[in-house]
Parts: structure tokens; C-alpha cells; sequence
């Protein structure tokens, strides 16, 4: 038996695919490369190129592969795109979802973990975000994964459908030198696009409610990200009891101006950032609580800022 994974050849989705293959739970790879690298897939892993759009596609792709489980990952995720282009994302992220689950409905597959997103909070005005924590999504991506998790929630209630979601904030690092984040979005990658280029790099304000008057997030290590991935699984596949949500978070969070001293120190690149007046909407800080996933899956920060940006840094010179 196999787990499908959806998205499996993204910067996230690979690392997923192999803390997968450490657990001895056979992967399968799903992905259109819209914005997926096909190299990220293991040679050893079946991958089929192919949109979550096409439900009789994965019906072949589960009867083909006895797929007893999926991890859905693919999708569109630019939160701050997606307010310019709301079709698109509702169609990838809701109506490719639902399509996913039908899939599974007709061919019995009852196992899901949905990597899911902490932008369904929004701007929650508290110090530490946890799973009870109203949502309130602002994007529409952020109000296209609630809808995942709710189209979850509902196929459960109607199929038996055993499942989990995973929240999450900034996702940062490399696990394996040949696995980076090509985002043109992402912090990391801008920061060192902008070094490369002999640019010096911007942050948005330094004048918030915080130690360093710079925003405070969650970071969080792609690999103990992709560990968190298998461990639900492997609860899903042996039947112990799980939690429908978590938040993967690291409790206490790291300023923009942390990040900016770290990838100074990492590189070895001496520069001062530039400082740029606030964007609309930014709050002074969002930081989550994991101690629901440390409790039931495992979850733990393994990593420090300077080896994520170690790591990721490592990977993206590898690339050239």
C-alpha cells in the first residue's frame, strides 16, 4: 500500500516525500510542476504528472498504485496574489480539493492529512495563537484552506473519512542540499535573491509594538515540518486516535531583524537592511503554540535560525 502525495515535487511537498520514505510509508507524487521541480522527486518515488482538477486521473492513479491514504499539498498559496486572482485560487484550493475527496470517496480511500495553513487565522489579537483560536482569514487563500479543512470536517461526518490538518506559518531551511525554496515570494529566497545580486534587503518597518520594533513570526524548519507530515500519517494508518487540527508553531517566534542579523552572520555578507515603512495589514506578531502536535505527533523545533538559514542558504548555491 501507498500515500499520494499531492504537490509532491514543491519546495515542501519533496521533503514530505522523503521523511515519507525514512518512515517506510511508500510515497506516490502528484503534481502539474506549475510550480513543482520534477528533479525534487526521487528517482526510486512513482510520480505522475497530473492536476488534483482531474478526478479520473487519481481514480486510475489509486486503483494503479493501491493507494491507501493521500497527503494534499498542492495548491495555490501566494496569500497576497491570491487577492488579485480569487478564481484561481478558489479553483486549485476548494474545487480541486473537493475533487480529491470525491476521488478517494469512489475508490475507498479513508485517510487524509491536509497540509493546511495558519493564514485562517488572520490577525488574531492574541499573544499565542493555539487550535481554539477563532479563525478569521483575511486572503483568499487563507478562506480557501478553511474551506479545505471544512470539506474535511463534512466528508467525515458523511464517509468516515479519517483525517487531520495541519496549520503552519513560514516555512524556511532545506533538509537535503539539492531541495530549495524557489519561491519568489518567501522571505528567505528574496533575502538572498537581493545578496546575490549585490542588493541590500528591505524590512517593512521597524517601528511595531515588539523588542526590535520589527514583526515577529513563526519559522519553522521544512524538514521537522515534513517529519510532522509522516508521524499523522503513520497515526492515520495504525489507527491510534488524532486531533482533526494543529498548529505547528514554535511557541515564541523570531523577528524580521533576527533573520536579517542571522543571514548576515551565515553568509558572511555584511549589509544593513533597509528600512521601508509598514505594509497594510502586517501585524506586530503572530506566533502559535505547538504543543497539541508535540503531544500527539512528535512535534518539535530541531533547529535553531542560524541553521535554518544555514541550510537553506547551503541548498539555494547548490542550485546554481
Amino acid at each position: 500500500m501507498s500515500w499520494l502525495v499531492t504537490g509532491g515535487a514543491g519546495y515542501i511537498g519533496a521533503h514530505v516525500v522523503r521523511a515519507f520514505q525514512k518512515a517506510e510509508l511508500a510515497p506516490v507524487v502528484l503534481d502539474n510542476l506549475s510550480s513543482g521541480i520534477r528533479d525534487f522527486v526521487p528517482s526510486d518515488v512513482p510520480f505522475v504528472r497530473g492536476s488534483i482538477l482531474d478526478g479520473e486521473l487519481i481514480e486510475n492513479l489509486i486503483d494503479d498504485h493501491e493507494i491507501e491514504g493521500v497527503v494534499h499539498l498542492a495548491g495555490f498559496k501566494y496569500a497576497g496574489v491570491s487577492v488579485q486572482k480569487p478564481l484561481l485560487t478558489y479553483s486549485q484550493n476548494v474545487t480541486g480539493t473537493a475533487v480529491l475527496l470525491g476521488a478517494m470517496e469512489a475508490r475507498g480511500v479513508d485517510k487524509m492529512v491536509f497540509s493546511s495553513s495558519a493564514a485562517v487565522f488572520g490577525s488574531p489579537d492574541v499573544d499565542l495563537v493555539t487550535e481554539e483560536t477563532p479563525t478569521g482569514p483575511e486572503s483568499p487563500y487563507g478562506e480557501s484552506k478553511l474551506i479545505g479543512e471544512w470539506l474535511l470536517r463534512d466528508q467525515g461526518v458523511a464517509t468516515g473519512l479519517k483525517h487531520t490538518s495541519l496549520r503552519y506559518f513560514n516555512v524556511v531551511g532545506s533538509g537535503y542540499p539539492d531541495l530549495y525554496d524557489a519561491s519568489p515570494h518567501n522571505l528567505f529566497p528574496l533575502v538572498f535573491e537581493a545578496l546575490l545580486r549585490g542588493d541590500v534587503p528591505r524590512i517593512n518597518g521597524d517601528d511595531y509594538p515588539t523588542p526590535d520594533g520589527t514583526c515577529v513570526r513563526d519559522y519553522i524548519h521544512v524538514a521537522d515540518l515534513a517529519a510532522a507530515h509522516a508521524a499523522a500519517a503513520l497515526r492515520l494508518s495504525t489507527g491510534e486516535a488524532i486531533e482533526t487540527v494543529y498548529n505547528l508553531g514554535s511557541g515564541d517566534g523570531v523577528s524580521v531583524r533576527q533573520i536579517m542579523d542571522a543571514m548576515a552572520r551565515v553568509t558572511r555578507i555584511d549589509f544593513e537592511p533597509t528600512i521601508a515603512t509598514r505594509r497594510a495589514g502586517d501585524p506586530a506578531r503572530i506566533v502559535a503554540s505547538g504543543d497539541r502536535a508535540s503531544r500527539d505527533l512528535g512535534w518539535t523545533m530541531r533547529h535553531d535560525l542560524d541553521e535554518m538559514v544555514r541550510s537553506a542558504w547551503d541548498a539555494r548555491r547548490s542550485a546554481e
